[in-house]
């Protein structure tokens, strides 16, 4: 999902790669006439190598990163950055004291259409702002997972992968500064013991309440409510096929998810990182991505959220759409914000700080749903003008 977005920035060049399978390193060579490691460590070794995009299990982010830092190299991290606020730290501390700069990447609050309600928000044309409130209903559970994915002592769970991208796109639109949350947090399916739903109220430092509520068992989607845009991986009758050959126990996770990677031989636009594909298990998958569920931001004096060409403004008199270009462009947003701030010196927004911040909600979520309380935050960041 990230090479083709890197492809599209013209200042980055491909060349080099670590993976622990052969045939994603035989591919990456082929198509990108790079170099290929089987280890983290070789790449990072690597002198002519200036960025280096963390993408391994989210449990091994904190010591690649580290390392990276340690080797001079500038980090893209995906996001969660980390497992806790403490690695998070490590991680900040050790890019500080190298000189390298930190990216914490690969969220949706960095696509076009959030950028333009954080730009609608910031502009006072609606007044102050009042209240968030977001919904994300999606198949994340029943698509091909292996075991770091579903294990939370390994990173695996929604609350580590997907709550990131609202929780950002809450936090930009807010101002960042998160005093608390109060969440319950939900495990509900056998075959993916690992959390899968969650209902969230967050209060800003200024007293603005956010809403987040996720699904990701697959059975409603809010794609149906916004136009068909969303992060469908099957239709409604391969959701149908798919549950019940999991809960059947007839399909191979490990199997599936090969035929999605890079390098691997089920498709050829696997081949080229930029198809999806879940192996014979899961025929005529598929993926869109564009949106992640529902958000609006509410003002003293009108709403914005999503429209299917950007931007809908309600205000005094009536509703106006905003046009936004461009996808969301997971990969090209990201080297953009690293060249800026590499060559031109520019912030980043979602730095080592602001990624750690938002793992702290994250975190915040669990332990609230866990001990029944409110959870007061102590690592918040304030977003970038």
């Amino acid at each position: 999902m990230v090479l083709p977005g890197v492809e599209k920035f013209p200042q980055a060049r491909i060349v080099a790669a670590a993976d622990l399978r052969r045939s994603a390193r035989e591919a990456f060579e082929k198509h990108y006439a790079g170099r290929a490691y089987q280890s983290v460590e070789e790449l990072c070794a690597d002198p002519n190598v200036d960025v280096v995009w963390i993408a391994t299990p989210n449990h091994l982010h904190r010591p690649h990163t580290i390392m990276a830092a340690e080797h001079g190299k500038h980090i893209i991290c995906t996001k969660p950055m980390a497992l806790t606020v403490q690695e998070c730290e490590q991680m900040c501390l050790a890019a500080e004291r190298n000189g390298v700069q930190l990216l914490c990447g690969q969220t949706y609050s960095m696509s076009p259409d959030v950028q333009a309600l954080v730009k609608v928000a910031r502009s006072g044309e609606l007044g102050r702002l009042i209240a968030i409130n977001t919904w994300f209903y999606t198949d994340w559970l029943i698509k091909p997972r292996v075991a770091e994915e579903v294990d939370e002592s390994l990173g695996g769970g929604v609350v580590y992968r997907h709550a990131p991208h609202l929780i950002d796109t809450v936090r930009l639109l807010g101002g960042g500064l998160v005093r608390s949350v109060r969440a319950q947090v939900g495990r509900w399916m056998p075959e993916r013991p690992c959390p899968g739903n969650f209902s969230a109220y967050l209060e800003f430092e200024d007293g603005t309440p956010a809403t987040i509520v996720y699904n990701g068992y697959g059975y409603f989607d809010t794609s149906e409510l916004t136009w068909g845009i969303g992060n469908r991986m099957y239709s409604e009758e391969e959701r149908v096929r798919v549950r019940r050959a999991l809960r059947e126990g007839q399909i191979d996770d490990e199997v599936a998810k090969e035929g999605m990677r890079f390098g691997a031989a089920a498709s050829d636009a696997s081949s080229t990182g930029s198809g999806w594909t879940a192996g014979a298990q899961v025929p005529g998958t598929r993926a869109h991505i564009h949106w992640f569920g529902i958000t609006v931001a509410s003002f003293e004096r009108g709403d914005i959220r999503q429209s299917p060409n950007g931007v809908f403004v309600y205000g005094d008199d009536g509703r106006r759409e905003m046009r936004v270009e461009g996808g969301r462009g997971t990969g090209t947003v990201e080297m953009a914000d690293m060249y800026a701030a590499v060559y031109e010196g520019k912030p980043i927004v979602h730095d080592g700080r602001w990624g750690m911040a938002t793992l702290e909600v994250g975190q915040a979520m669990v332990q609230s749903a866990r001990e029944r309380r409110e959870i007061i935050l102590t690592h918040q960041c304030p977003a970038a003008e």
